[in-house]
This record gives C-alpha cells, structure tokens and sequence, in this order.
C-alpha cells in the first residue's frame, strides 16, 4: 500500500458525539473497529455510548443499542432525562431473566465454532437487516459471569469482534471494571480504550475526568481531560497545551486607566502579558482591577471578570460607588461578570471557559479574582500551579491582558508584572501603599507610593521617601511627607 493510500485512511475519522473528545481524538475515532469504554458504574458510560449512537443518526447512520445489563425502559428513561429523542435507534435486550441465572451454564457464545445463541442470532440479523453502523454492546460484565473461564471469555469477545469486523460496523464495548485490575485482555484485544474516572472529594461534587489509555493508528492528546455529565449529555474539556496556541499581537502598551499606577508600570500594561496584584484581604485589589478593566472597557474591548470570591451585586455596588459604573458596559455586551462556585466547577471546565471567551466572544481582557478560591477547586497546589502555567501562557500567546488577584499563593514565577499591596500605620490611621516589584518589557518604577480609593477612581502620592519598612510592616517614619488627604497634600 502507498503511503499517499495510507495517509488517506489514516484521515478516516468518525465522530464521538462529543466535540471535546473529538478534539482530543484528533477528529474522532477510526470507523470499523471495536472499542472498549471502561468506567466504575456511574461514570457516564451509557451517556457517552447514547451521544455515539445518536451522532450517527443525525448523520443518517443506523445504531443499535444491545443491552444485556440494564432494560429498554430504564435506558428510554435515561435518553428521556437528557432530553433525546431516541426514535432512530434500535434497542435490543440480549438476556432474558433465565440467561442471568447463576444456574444457567450455557455461554452464549460456543467460541470453538463461533456458533450463536437464538437470541444473539436475532440480533446480529438486525445488524444484517437494517444495516447498522455504530453498535453499543452494554455491558461486557454479563458475558465476564457467564463465560466458565478466561479463555472462554476471551474467545467470546474475539468471535464477536471478528463478527462485527465483517459487517463495517463500529462498536463501543462498555465494561464497568468489575474484572481483575490487572487484567488487561480487553485492551489487547480492544481497537481503543477510553477510560472514564470519578474523583470524590470530601465536599462538593464529583469530578470526572477522561483518558485515552489507548488508540491505534491515532496520534491522540495523553493525560486526564475533565468532563462534566450534566443534563443534555457529556461535556469533555481537553488539557490545555499553551505551545499549540499563537496569534499576532501588538506589544504597544495599555493604560491601566491610572496615570500614577501607570508611571509606576512603566507606560501601563503590555499586551501579551499578565497582573499578579498581591495583598492583603480589603487592601484595594479588586477596585485596582475595576480601575483597568474599566479603561479597557472605554478603549472598546471586550473583557471578561471571574468572580470566585466577590458576588456580582456587591462588585456592582462597590465599583458604582467609586464612580466606576460597569452596568452600562454589562448591557452592552463588552463586559461579562461571571461568579464561579470552586466547589462545583472543575479546572479543566474553567479553563475551557477561557479559551472560548478568547476565541470564540473575543475577549480581550480576563480577569480573576481570585487565585486562592480558584485554588479550592484543584486537587492540590501542584496541579494549581501547572495549571495557571499552561492558562497564562495560553493567554500571553493570544495577546491577552490578564489580571489576578491573590493574597497567599506564591505563582510570582509565572506573572510578567507583579504589584504588590501593603496596609501602614501613621498617625493613628491605617493607610495603603503599593509597589511595581516586577514588569517585564517595561522599566518600572522601584518606589512605593501610598494609594486610596476614591470616586475618581485610584489616586496615588508621591514616592514615600520619608518611610523604611513599608512592605516589610516593620515602619519607620523619617520625615515629613504629606498624605493623600492630609491638609499639606490638599495645600499643593
């Protein structure tokens, strides 16, 4: 065979049902080979198996669902909650009561002739007859209980996967893990496995995630990729690679929409390039970022705001309060205010967010505040961390500003610009200053300035040359500077 003939096989592709997993797949998976889809019960494996069957109806291919484990209603029930409509599909209930009798000896199939049972014979003349193409056997735990032995059982599935090798038919295996751990036979004998995980923890929901354990002739994405199961079907969100990702970008940069805090930066923020704004909880990080997205938001870009911490009417209120009113923006399409439950909402499902409001809505500003909720949502700071890398580093390539409030978690690594937020006493007073410690691109300032919050927006004092150990907190006051809002500041 050529390699052009070759290269035009390889390029086959039959699509999952679900774009996630199709992405991942490279396109989908090769037509007319057998696939095994393994998961603990509750692990989504009828779901996926439904969206496999009813992509190909939608696209004029014949499905037939055999079930040997659950019953035609309770699988109609289950279509029903989705929302399908499964009219196009044919359902076969391969055993009767007596065939699941612990008794009942008979294998269902006699490997050495690969001679079928009445019934299995019915259902491969349907196969026959209505010229089906995507076939879901459910589950292979059934034919594991009734097979004497290993061989036995293996010969079964080989006989059947030569069966259906014969009609060009596409089938998903779906097996629920009962069997040996270390048995892998299935997978040997299997085209591909994908395997569907459940992650406990000890609050919130579960978290699902997806791995191609196996898949020839495919190059396929490796690793565990987060999915939902929610009503309407299986969601599968890919790990982000931030490599594969580029586009052309200006470096000219941005006001932040403060003159001081832009003398501070150097010019503003560059795009292309991240905010790391740290403190303390109250210090000002979150209007700091109001202020910027707000001058983002006059420019015309689009930006978008992940609230984990904050509720969306109590940003509002706040942000109104100092004479930054986002509602307009809200109104208009260029602003979305997106309140995130850590608890209900997985890594992998926040950063595909992310990427279609950068690719498909166009944003141009992402904001998140903040990391230590975003934190509550891994399953330890080491994913936190790999994470955030691989999403910043998409979100640079794409020529996005991006913001982050934290007040605890040291990613300082991976930010382009850091500013940092330190409360100080004088006076009897409790004052706020802030420091540009790092800008990448850009020579910023190395001073500290005190800074208030006002309706103007942020205001922002001379250097504070008269104090030592600001961002220290052991303070040291060795002049006599003005402060915003004292008599003397208000005299110049």
């Amino acid at each position: 065979m050529s390699t052009q003939r070759q290269s035009s096989l390889s390029a086959v592709r039959m699509s999952t049902g679900i774009t996630g997993l199709d992405n991942i797949l490279g396109g989908g998976v090769t037509p007319n080979r057998v696939y095994l889809i393994e998961g603990s019960p509750g692990a989504g494996k009828t779901t996926l198996a439904l969206q496999f069957l009813l992509k190909g109806a939608e696209l004029g291919e014949g499905g037939l669902y055999i079930t040997l484990s659950e019953t035609r209603s309770e699988l109609l029930a289950v279509a029903d909650a989705h929302g399908w409509n499964v009219d196009a599909l044919s359902i076969v209930e391969l055993l009767s009561d007596e065939g699941l009798d612990p008794e009942y000896e008979q294998s269902i199939l006699y490997p050495a002739e690969v001679e079928l049972g009445e019934t299995v014979e019915n259902v491969m003349r349907q196969v026959e007859t209505l010229k089906l193409v995507r076939i879901v056997l459910d589950s292979l735990s059934e034919l594991r209980l009734l097979s004497q032995n290993p061989l036995q059982y293996r010969r079964q599935i080989l006989a059947l996967k030569r069966y259906f090798a014969t009609r060009e038919c596409t089938v998903y295996l779906l097996d629920d893990n009962t069997s040996d751990p270390g048995d892998l036979q299935l997978h040997s004998i299997a085209h591909g496995v994908i395997s569907l995980d459940q992650l406990l923890h000890d609050y919130g929901g579960a978290r699902r995630r997806v791995r191609v354990t196996k898949m020839r002739g495919i190059k396929f994405r490796e690793g565990f990729h987060d999915f939902t199961l929610e009503t309407g079907g299986i969601d599968v969100y890919p790990r982000l690679i931030a490599a594969e990702h580029h586009a052309e970008f200006s470096s000219t940069p941005v006001s932040t929409g403060s003159e001081g805090l832009d003398a501070m930066l150097g010019g503003g923020l560059i795009l292309g390039t991240n905010a790391l704004l740290i403190g303390p909880s109250g210090v000002g990080k979150t209007m700091t970022v109001v202020c910027c997205l707000m001058a983002a938001l006059k420019r015309g870009k689009r930006c978008i705001y992940y609230l984990f911490d904050e509720t969306r009417g109590t940003l509002l209120a706040r942000s109104k309060s100092l004479g930054m009113d986002l509602s307009a923006y809200l109104g208009s399409g260029l602003l979305t205010l997106r309140q995130i439950d850590p608890a209900e909402m997985s890594p992998g499902q926040f950063t595909s967010d992310v990427r279609e409001a950068v690719e498909e809505e166009g944003v141009a500003y992402v904001a998140i505040d903040s990391l230590n909720a975003y934190l509550q949502a891994m399953s330890g700071e080491r994913n936190l961390l790999l994470q955030m890398h691989e999403l910043l580093g998409y979100l640079n390539q794409y020529g996005i500003v991006g913001d982050e409030v934290q007040t605890d978690i040291d990613i300082g690594h991976l930010s382009d610009v850091m500013v940092l937020f330190r409360y100080f006493e004088h006076q009897g007073e409790v004052l706020t200053a802030l420091a540009a410690v790092k800008s990448r691109g850009s020579a910023h300032e190395r001073t500290i300035r005190q800074f208030r919050l006002t309706y103007d927006g942020l205001e922002l004092s001379e250097a504070l040359h008269n104090f030592d150990g600001v961002l220290a907190g052991l303070l040291a006051y060795r002049g006599d500077s003005a402060m915003l809002g004292s008599p003397e500041a208000m005299g110049r």
